[in-house]
């Protein structure tokens, strides 16, 4: 699924690249970073795309300096026309760099899309002091009885490795990390440009998580994990 990336057919599919979900990504890591009371002068993300959620950090965070690396040419064509005195994008694979050490690795999006997904988590490890995944939760009940949701993701999205919660935690622990603080984010809920579908979900999601949040998602779906490992 490499070259979905490396051509011209993930921004076919998806011509904004997702840029209007960007303030929303932020919001969630900058909340994750504040809680947790980071260090947070280096911040890195592998897979960046347009660069967007970088740009939000930036303002959340005025002494950091901030890096990007993205392998499609088109994605880092349009972060590089955005590049700041603080912000500096790469189109590398992060992981084939070497020296490299940051206060804060951010990894939003990104392990489903990774044939080789274990190898890129236990990699990832030496190049931050923190990570932060945030890691579509793309199994639930209705999504494997309904089928076609997770076709599509594959698909259109290009997704290729699926997950729930206890396997995304367990993916992380068994890869060396300890995780340090994780919670769901409502993507299906308060994502822009929804389906009607997931419009239409909103009110049964919300009623069941307020109830039991682990059994809402296992059921109905609609969130994805962030999580904080170091």
């Amino acid at each position: 699924m490499k070259e979905m990336y490396e051509t011209d057919l993930y921004g076919e599919k998806n011509p904004t690249w997702h840029e209007e979900d960007a303030p929303w990504k932020a919001g969630h890591i900058e909340r994750m970073i504040k809680r947790n009371n980071l260090a947070c002068d280096t911040i890195c993300e592998v897979g960046c795309g347009t660069g967007e959620i970088l740009l939000m950090l930036e303002k959340a965070f005025p002494a950091a300096i901030l890096s990007g690396y993205e392998i499609s040419p088109q994605a880092f064509g349009r972060a590089a026309q955005k590049e700041t005195p603080r912000t500096k994008f790469h189109l590398k694979d992060l992981l084939s760099e070497s020296d490299l050490h940051f206060d804060v690795v951010l990894a939003i999006d990104v392990i489903e899309h990774v044939e080789d997904y274990i190898s890129f988590i236990k990699k990832l490890r030496t190049f931050g002091t923190f990570k932060i995944f945030h890691i579509p939760l793309d199994l639930s009940a209705q999504s494997i009885l309904r089928a076609w949701p997770i076709a599509e993701l594959r698909r259109n999205v290009g997704h290729i490795q699926f997950f729930f919660k206890q396997t995304a935690l367990a993916t992380l622990e068994d890869c060396g990390y300890t995780i340090v603080d994780h919670c769901y984010t409502a993507s299906r809920l308060e994502l822009p440009n929804q389906a009607l579908s997931s419009r239409i979900m909103r009110l049964p999601r919300r009623m069941m998580f307020a109830a039991n949040a682990d059994f809402a998602v296992r059921l109905l779906g609609g969130y994805s994990l962030l999580v904080l490992a170091k």
